[in-house]
This record gives C-alpha cells, structure tokens and sequence, in this order.
C-alpha cells in the first residue's frame, strides 16, 4: 500500500472514530463507596440440576441485608445478608413445600440462612470475589461468591452474583444423585444507600 492511500484510510478510520458516541466508562467499586441496604425489588434465584434434564429453580420473596463498600481499600468492604427459606417459590407448591421440609430447609427449625463476608478481594474496577461464613440448618461453611457491579448512582446500586454451593454438607443432600448436589445461585442485587 503506498503511503498517500495508508494516509487517507488512516483519517477515514480517525474520523469514524470521532463520529461515533464516546464509549461511558465501566462502574467503579471504588467510585461506589458507602454503605447500603439490600431492596426488596432485589432477585434471589437458585437452579439445581437433574440427571436427564429438568430440574428444580426457584427464588426467594424474602430476604434482607446490607453491605459496605470501601472506596479506600475495597478489601474492608463488607457483607451481610439474611434469607428467609419459608418464602422459597418454585413451579409448583409441592416442590415448594417439600423444599421447606426438614428434608431441605427444614424451616419449622431453621428460619434463616445467613451469609457474612470475611473477605473481599478485587478481582477488577468493578468485580469482586467475596468469602464468607454461610450457616443453614446449624452449619457454617465457608463460601464464596463472584460479583459484579453493574450499575450505581447516587442513591442506588445493582450487582450480579453468582454462586455455586453443595448441598450435602448443610445436611440438604436428598435426592443425589438424580438431581445435582450443586445448587447454583444467580442473584441480581440492588442496594439503597442508606
């Protein structure tokens, strides 16, 4: 190519770039910082998987928390979070009553499942990887969850959370291993700044 036609392309592709609407920026964690409260509008959703297809997934009406997010030094963030597993929705009533039976959440003796973060670590300007003690039916695990900050403002912000936990070792394994031991959370998170 001689150099009069890599000129004119170079300024064609140069003007095409100034054309087009600048790009806006990623959400920061950093810029985020505060201190907030969990909305009801949040979404809690759970899938299991099951040998041949199907399945069971469903999500949670009822649940609460807060969290704290350090714009210093993201690591001294923090999390808490409460769920309320008599408020579990599935596709049909019995799967949801079988879900809150002693076989599962047992929720005439476990009325919550409760998650506190004991570390935060950035994994990118908007992502973090957050571990935690997870307790249900009277036994606490360490878990840990991927997060992703999709949007903020001045008085809100959203996240994704994804999650995978094994049941056995909350005493929930029945069924495996027809249905998966796996349960994985997909959770769309929004905070209100408090």
């Amino acid at each position: 190519m001689n150099a009069r036609r890599h000129l004119a392309l170079t300024a064609a592709f140069a003007l095409i770039a100034m054309a087009l609407p600048a790009r806006a920026q990623a959400p920061s964690l950093a810029d985020a910082a505060g201190s907030y409260s969990i909305a009801t509008s949040s979404r809690i959703h759970f899938s299991i998987g099951q040998t041949g297809g199907g399945g069971i997934a469903g999500n949670f009406a009822k649940f609460s928390g807060k969290f704290r997010i350090d714009g210093g030094n993201v690591s001294r963030s923090s999390v808490e979070f409460t769920l309320f597993p008599e408020s579990v929705r599935a596709r049909e009533r019995r799967i949801e009553n079988f879900l809150r039976s002693s076989a599962v959440f047992d929720t005439d003796n476990y009325q919550t499942v409760t998650f506190r973060s004991t570390r935060v670590t950035q994994t990118g300007p908007s992502s973090a990887n957050i571990e935690g003690a997870l307790t249900a039916r009277g036994k606490t695990r360490k878990e840990r969850f991927a997060v992703t900050l999709t949007d903020w403002d001045k008085r809100s912000i959203s996240f994704t959370i994804r999650g995978s936990i094994r049941r056995a070792p909350y005493g929930m394994d029945v069924g495996t291993p027809i249905y998966s031991n796996v349960v994985e959370f997909d959770m769309d998170i929004k905070g209100l700044r408090r």
